[in-house]
């Protein structure tokens, strides 16, 4: 099966419905009225086994080993034939933050969200590094860990992820934690929350677009809501919003804040963290000042701090690094043999794990065809479904696709093959289980 039609099946196993490829140019849509679907991607671990390459093939280095840097690896091996690939990431096992949210709520715990890079070694050949990235040097094309090592290729690819701005007043203080990359954070917040006394107050920030995951905030208050129902009768929870209104699934986010848990969720819109006091648990914000006696502190975000250090950091007000979609290649003048891809990329399409498989596989099939003599495709299609908590036992969800527009040079979202949940059911929160083993399956496996 040729990478052109495999990207198709497999997205449409992901999302339900006949999806065009990744690589391809077709534009074949999703009933906006039908969920995503989540057990019918084929098993693509099954399709070859690669042994590791040789000399004389072309290298490519993928950094970070998240939902993107994972894909790309393996995608570039499984298409590549005439590839090494080495992946250099920090830890070597990676921790979800999709699905950490129940973590809070005690319906999973960390180990549950952990996945390790044993199986890109043994079935694709992937070489992998543990190690801090401390440098790139776009021209030649080489990385620098911490430890002194160097490894140079003929490409490479970037999927650092995120950094969080630093708020006034917070220093190394832990009382506040954002739980945004799920680990350490993770648990703390699970903890503060068990021991909060009855008819306390927590207060969850949501930080100014673009941020990592749009619904995530949202989902997160509606879950933690129908806990404190639960488990802390007579709790309140007052969400914070920096931006103007609900930024995504408004209806349902809407209908969920004002009825379902009206009687715990207190929304808050253009409400931006000036500066903050842990000692006292207060935040001072454009709104007033308030305290809590938990703090869920989500702050502004940024490209990880090796896309600044890199001077890749060349969009959204120097927030996050450009890229030319068709590839990801980078859009500074001598990086084009750098791609990025995930969080830290400037596109039109959210900041979420499932994009960032997507974008791994078109920037991998793209980087197949620059390394044989070709080009990119000309007309890649992505696609994004997500799953949110409303109580802990109902979701909603989302789905959208998007399509290469031409004209803007970017991508561009779909309508018809876009669509939301019209409230929430319990039908949808199992199938959110089976949709996230689906997605890591084939992102890790």
């Amino acid at each position: 099966m040729d990478r052109r039609h495999f990207i198709g099946s497999a997205t449409a196993g992901l999302l339900g419905g006949t999806l065009s490829a990744c690589g391809g140019g077709e534009d074949a849509a999703i009933s906006a009225g039908d969920a995503p679907a989540a057990k019918s991607l084929s098993s693509v671990s099954r399709l070859n086994e690669l042994a590791p390459g040789s000399a004389g093939k072309s290298r490519v280095i993928v950094i970070g080993g998240g939902m993107g840097g994972a894909t790309a690896a393996k995608y570039l091996r499984l298409w590549g034939d005439d590839i090494d690939v080495t992946l250099i990431e920090r830890l070597p096992t990676y921790t979800s933050s999709i699905m950490s949210s129940l973590v809070l709520s005690g319906q999973r715990s960390l180990q549950s969200l952990h996945f390790n890079y044993d199986k890109l070694r043994s079935l694709y050949g992937i070489t992998t590094v543990f190690g801090n990235v401390v440098s790139i040097d776009p021209v030649s094309v080489r990385v620098t860990l911490a430890d002194g090592s160097s490894y140079s290729a003929d490409r490479i690819v970037m999927a650092p992820g995120i950094a969080f701005d630093t708020i006034p007043g917070l220093g190394t203080s832990t009382a506040m934690p954002h739980a945004w990359i799920a680990g350490p954070q993770t648990a703390l917040l699970a903890k503060q929350l068990s021991a909060m006394p009855r008819g306390g107050v927590v207060l969850l920030t949501i930080p100014k677009m673009p941020y990592r995951c749009p619904p995530g905030p949202y989902e997160r208050a509606c879950l933690l809501a129908d806990w404190l129902k639960q488990r802390k009768p007579g709790s309140k929870l007052i969400v914070l919003d920096a931006n103007l209104d609900i930024v995504t699934e408004k209806d349902n986010f809407t209908s969920a804040f004002l009825g379902l848990h009206g009687d715990v969720i207190e929304y808050r819109n253009n409400a931006e963290i000036t500066s903050v006091d842990p000692g006292t648990m207060t935040l001072f914000t454009t709104a007033g000042t308030i305290r809590g006696d938990v703090i869920n502190l989500i702050p502004h975000q940024r490209a990880a701090a090796l896309i600044t250090e890199s001077s890749l950091n060349n969009a959204t007000e120097k927030r996050f690094a450009g890229v030319d979609v068709l590839s990801y290649a980078s859009t500074v003048a001598g990086a084009e043999n750098i791609h990025i891809i995930g969080d830290a990329s400037a596109t039109t399409q959210p900041k979420a794990g499932h994009i960032a498989n997507q974008e791994a596989k078109v920037c991998a099939d793209a980087i197949c065809r620059l390394l044989a003599g070709g080009a990119p495709d000309p007309a890649p299609v992505t696609h994004s479904a997500c799953y949110s908590t409303i109580t802990m036992k109902k979701a909603s969800w989302l789905t959208a696709g998007y399509q290469y527009d031409i004209g803007s040079a970017s991508m561009q979202a779909v309508a018809a093959s876009s669509g939301a949940s019209n409230g929430w059911s319990g039908d949808s929160f199992d199938e959110m289980g089976e949709w996230f083993q689906t997605l890591m399956a084939d992102t890790f496996a």
